[in-house]
């Protein structure tokens, strides 16, 4: 089963080995057929040691690490 992976902005670094990973996407209205812009956070498990906010980065869904931590930081695309 492969696993799956999204790409979205680092929003806050301030613990030790978790991010909080901001993911946009566009949906659309199912009657008035508008788009929208939809977001969602989601905290990653971060063993790379130079990621910092606003930092764009994929992650990949993993193990769960603790309670709400259930992905895990590939790599860093852009600074």
């Amino acid at each position: 089963m492969s696993k799956r992976t999204l790409i979205g902005i680092v929003e806050s670094a301030k613990m030790t080995q978790t991010v909080i990973v901001k993911v946009g996407s566009i949906k659309v209205h199912p009657k008035y057929h508008k788009r929208f812009q939809v977001t969602k956070k989601y905290p990653a498990h971060n063993e790379l040691a130079d990621i910092k906010a606003g930092d764009r980065v994929e992650i990949e869904e993993s193990k769960p690490y603790s309670k709400t931590v259930n992905w895990n930081v590939v790599k860093k695309l852009e600074s």
